[in-house]
């Protein structure tokens, strides 16, 4: 797929399209255990199947495609499963809303009807985020896409229930559990996300009487309780205090009468009571707060639930029964206010929960539940880190997962819905027997009855996603694909999911498979907008990647990322930052334009080894770039190692940008030119070279427009891929030193170009425009470097677009000239002729005047305490970081002044400017 003329400019979207198709019909991601070889395997962190792709989703699958390209690259046998996920909840809600629209509720459809209603939904859009994946370029092994409802996996989620069931780690019990009122279900704690809120603090007078006394005799004294939630107070069966508190020593000795409702209530001590909390003294309500239902068990108390499941007050709540619970809220204050028993409100931040996908606020409330016993599944998870079977990058991520795991609770996994997967549970109507089972039982085991009834509740969603690193490879069946590719090797994920899932994951392998699930977890950071304020569609911040693609392209996306993100750091995103992916891939493109115009009909050498490079008509840049491009191949390759994805990028930009096409085809230019066919055919080798495993080095962060360019260039043949190209491997030392890629010449090189940087400075800083060309003098500082930068003089002079270029070690200045020293020795610019002196006088002494101003008011900012006290710390970092940039701007200017006044003054003075070098050497005033 050879392409003979390359155009003037990529135009991805046609590129990315050739090429995803041309990946998918060879089929070329696609990996298979009857190879053998070593395996390397990921499993995606599977997608909402309602999900659309969001930068989040565009962050971790880039840095999973990296992994997975890289890894293919280096032969590993490399699978990358893809799949979705049911997501339960989420899923509902929008097929409820769909039915909404209609005038239809679930219940109006039945059970049956609501769920092969899901199924047609998911069969027309579950694909959505599937397709987008691929436009990214994600090079999944898409033959193996699984979602976590297919009979496969819906096999693995029965076989583990039934297993956990029979151990005894699975259990129904009553707890107060986090619910969310719109969705009508229980929440697991990781589900019910909490935000810090600005609320009320009301303190509500409680009637205590004394013993004997009817409860309709008016109170002559009262205790005062403090509650954000004042409509619990209808499920109160206690007041508590603290057993050592002396102020409450005779309390239980009186009665306590509910405000409302006038039910006594029971006096105990505890002492989970804070005395010195308020008045010490807290109302009890065990069936909706978690705190009080571990009271009330420790106490005996009764459990009073006053709220149905969609959030509105019960028959217990008498008088306000039917109300939604916060109209009730509204009402029970009114009330509390007529009785004279609100003593008085206060503004309370506290953490309120919110339901995780539609979020409403949640309701602890007493229920029956299924959950998991996790301790026992936790210990040999705990040592799994511990022994660093596991591990975790950045390490700091560890801790975390230590620390949540050694207190870890047990998981509710029932959910009040129909989308999922429904509870394996069965009871016999005739006897009462309970069981998990397989399958559909056809009669009871213990009787033969033929009445059974399966639980109505269905898996929380993360069931199935706890499973995911075998139950995708087709657990609970035994095929090769498992024997090669378990344990899976790296996993990409995000912080907020190391409870829900990571940690599931690492104690599901260990129960079920006997191993750990993968062996490294890479946690990224979160993607947030350039105020660093989280993307979301509330905020209205969030950028489409899909927009990314279109408007610049997809390399450019994923390549602007991995530049943008430091090794589990957050992101900060705007949309001018993907300019500099679309950029870097311009530049790319015409670097290669410019090889394909010069070579002619000539055939680039083959790209399976290096070149037979002639190592008497190579140049010292030649093998610079080479010694070069080795480092290069070396760094990048130790970064992705150890997924320091934005180490690799920036190390292949300086690269690719810097060194190969700023400097090395800048200086090939001249000789692509000229007419020496045998040194013309060499640099070409060495061009080729380069540019073929830079390719390479890129394809994994920049799929499509290395593909394009591999096939352009003709490196490889037309059913050939960049994709499955080898890996490259630094060269041996001797190969190094055949070719002269020396460290010696690699530092001349290095030194040459700071020379020529700082002639170039020269001119910018009398604002001589950098194409005019000008007369340079370089003094060298040894013979060494004399005789070396003699023999590369036309390659410096053109560097330079100077007119004339003296080298002479002799030379002594007789007129004043500007001046920058490096390593090498001294250039120099006469200024003669060039500049009206009085015009750039003025022009300097202008811009050192703003700059002392600007200078002035950062000091003064610098010495006010208060700003330094109130102030962020990096606010503060920025201004000193500022004021230092001043302080060198300031000195510049007057060593430039200083030298014009040389100029003016003193004809036949010579005044050597100062320049400060790229490589730090200290600034020189010398006049003779």
């Amino acid at each position: 797929m050879s392409n003979p003329a390359m155009e003037k400019r990529c135009d991805p979207r046609a590129i990315e399209e050739k090429w995803r198709r041309f990946w998918t019909e060879r089929d070329l991601s696609h990996g298979d255990s009857a190879r053998g070889g070593t395996p390397y395997c990921v499993m995606i962190p599977p997608p909402n199947v309602t999900g659309v792709l969001h930068m989040g989703h565009a962050l971790n699958n880039t840095i999973q495609d990296i992994l997975a390209r890289w890894r293919r690259m280096q032969g590993r046998n490399t699978v990358w499963v893809p799949g979705t996920d049911h997501a339960g909840i989420a899923t509902q809600n929008v097929v409820e809303r769909a039915l909404q629209d209609e005038g239809k509720t679930r219940d109006d459809l039945g059970r049956e009807a609501f769920i092969a209603r899901v199924w047609d939904w998911k069969k027309q859009y579950g694909s959505t985020i599937i397709s987008q994946l691929k436009k990214l370029g994600a090079s999944c092994d898409w033959a193996r896409e699984r979602f976590t409802m297919d009979e496969g996996l819906s096999n693995a989620v029965t076989e583990v229930f039934a297993r956990l069931y029979d151990k005894g780690l699975i259990y129904r019990g009553q707890r107060i559990v986090n619910w969310c009122p719109r969705c009508r279900t229980a929440l697991s704690d990781e589900e019910s996300e909490h935000a810090e809120e600005t609320g009320r603090l009301w303190h509500i007078r409680y009637p205590v009487l004394p013993a004997g006394r009817k409860a309709a005799t008016p109170p002559k004294s009262f205790i005062v309780v403090a509650t954000t939630r004042p409509e619990t107070l209808l499920g109160d069966t206690a007041v508590a205090v603290n057993p050592r508190d002396p102020r409450y020593r005779n309390l239980d000795k009186k009665r306590i009468v509910l405000p409302v409702l006038g039910r006594e209530l029971k006096v105990i001590r505890d002492d989970f009571v804070a005395p010195e909390f308020g008045t010490g003294i807290v109302k009890v309500t065990p069936a909706h707060d978690p705190n009080d239902f571990a009271m009330g068990r420790r106490h005996g108390l009764a459990f009073v639930n006053i709220m149905n499941g969609d959030g509105t007050m019960n028959e217990e709540a008498g008088p306000y029964q039917g109300l939604d619970r916060f109209e009730c809220r509204k009402k029970i204050l009114v009330d509390l206010e007529k009785q004279g028993l609100l003593e008085k409100v206060e503004e309370h931040r506290h953490a309120v929960g919110h339901c995780y996908r539609c979020d409403t606020v949640v309701e602890p409330r007493l229920s029956a539940q299924w959950f998991v016993k996790m301790k026992p599944l936790a210990a040999p998870a705990i040592e799994a880190v511990k022994s660093g079977k596991v591990t975790f990058t950045p390490a700091r991520w560890t801790k975390v997962y230590l620390e949540w795991m050694e207190n870890i609770r047990d998981w509710c996994i029932s959910r009040q819905i129909w989308w999922g997967h429904r509870i394996p549970v069965f009871s016999c109507e005739g006897c009462g027997k309970e069981w998990a089972a397989r399958g559909r039982p056809g009669q009871c085991p213990k009787c033969g009855g033929a009445d059974i009834r399966q639980d109505e509740d269905v898996l929380d969603t993360w069931f199935s996603s706890w499973l995911w690193p075998f139950s995708a490879l087709g657990w609970p069946e035994r095929n090769p694909d498992m024997a090669f590719y378990y344990p899976t090797n790296d996993l990409v994920t995000a912080s907020e999911i190391i409870f829900f899932w990571v940690a599931r994951m690492i104690m599901a392998g260990l129960e079920f498979m006997g191993d750990v699930p993968f062996t490294q977890v890479y946690i990224h950071g979160t993607v947030r907008d350039d105020k660093g304020r989280k993307m979301s569609k509330s905020l209205g911040n969030s950028i489409d990647p899909l927009d990314v693609i279109e408007k610049f392209s997809a390399d450019a996306l994923r390549f602007s990322l991995m530049m943008l993100t430091a090794t589990g750091q957050d992101v900060f995103l705007s949309d001018e930052k993907f300019e500099l992916g679309r950029n870097f891939g311009t530049k790319l493109w015409n670097a290669a334009r410019l090889m394909r115009m010069r070579s002619g009909d000539r055939p680039p050498p083959p790209q399976d080894r290096a070149p037979d490079f002639a190592p008497e008509r190579l140049g010292s840049d030649d093998r610079h770039i080479l010694a070069r491009l080795q480092e290069a191949v070396a760094v990048c390759t130790a970064n992705l190692a150890g997924f320091r994805f934005n180490d690799a990028a920036h190390a292949l930009y300086e690269f690719v940008w810097r060194q190969y096409c700023d400097w090395y085809v800048e200086y090939a230019k001249d000789i692509l030119c000229g007419q020496d066919a045998a040194r013309k055919d060499e640099t070409l080798k060495v061009m080729h070279y380069v540019f073929a495993t830079a390719l390479k080095l890129l394809h994994p962060t920049m799929p499509f427009i290395t593909e394009e360019l591999w096939h352009a260039m003709g490196y490889g043949g037309e059913n050939d891929s960049i994709m499955v190209a080898a890996w490259p491997k630094p060269e041996e030392a001797a190969a190094l030193a055949r070719w002269g890629a020396d460290p010696g010449t690699v530092e001349y090189v290095d030194e040459k170009h700071n020379l020529i940087r700082l002639g170039r400075a020269l001119k910018a800083d009398y604002e001589i425009p950098a194409t005019r060309e000008v007369e340079y003098l370089i003094k060298p500082s040894s013979a060494k470097a004399a005789e070396r930068l003699k023999a590369d003089e036309p390659a410096i002079r053109l560097a330079l677009k100077a007119s004339r270029l003296m080298i002479d070690a002799s030379f002594e200045p007789a007129k004043v000239m500007a001046s920058g020293v490096g390593k090498l020795g001294a250039i120099y610019m006469p200024l003669e002729g060039l500049i009206d002196v009085e015009r750039e006088k003025k022009r300097l002494s202008d811009q050192l005047a703003k700059v002392d101003k600007a200078l002035e008011r950062v000091s003064v900012k610098l010495q006010n305490l208060d700003f330094l006290n109130k102030a962020k710390p990096e606010v503060v970092e920025n201004q000193k970081a500022q004021k230092q940039e001043l302080l060198e701007k300031s000195e510049k200017h007057r060593h430039l002044l200083r030298t014009l006044a040389g100029l003016e003054k003193r004809q036949g003075a010579v005044f050597k400017g100062s320049r400060l070098s790229e490589s730090g050497r200290k600034r020189s005033t010398v006049e003779s």
